[in-house]
């Protein structure tokens, strides 16, 4: 199976966490680009950088580099031999995946350093 390109989105992002039982809030509905996911535990939302949000936590100034796609969910290992990928180059990724592709979240001072391992393990990327 011939490796998968890469896109690198413009926005930087942030990652938040608030309370389960938050109301997702209105500045994240209207976002052009926004991950939630709800847990009994948690409820993390992810949205571009310059969306501010009360969160009780939050880690901003990561990029995405979205799997282009559309990707079937029958496929297998896309995530796990791009996770090898960044794992070998020393990367930490925060993983989003909607119906049709999945976004690998790189911090942006590791972005270079991902682009260079996935360029040298065959992935082309797109800028």
């Amino acid at each position: 199976m011939p490796k998968q390109t890469l896109a690198l989105h413009p926005a930087h992002f942030c990652i938040h966490s608030l309370d389960h039982d938050a109301t997702i809030p209105s500045a994240v509905l209207q976002a052009p680009i926004f991950f939630i996911g709800k847990t009994e535990d948690e409820l993390s939302v992810v949205v571009p950088d310059n969306i501010a949000l009360n969160s009780e936590a939050s880690d901003g100034n990561w990029r995405a580099l979205e799997v282009l796609g559309p990707l079937s969910l029958s496929m297998v290992g896309i995530m796990a031999q791009l996770g090898s990928v960044f794992a070998k180059a020393n990367v930490s990724i925060f993983v989003v995946s909607t119906f049709d592709t999945d976004y690998f979240l790189i911090k942006h001072n590791d972005l270079s350093n991902a682009v260079d391992a996935l360029r040298r393990d065959g992935y082309k990327v797109t800028e």
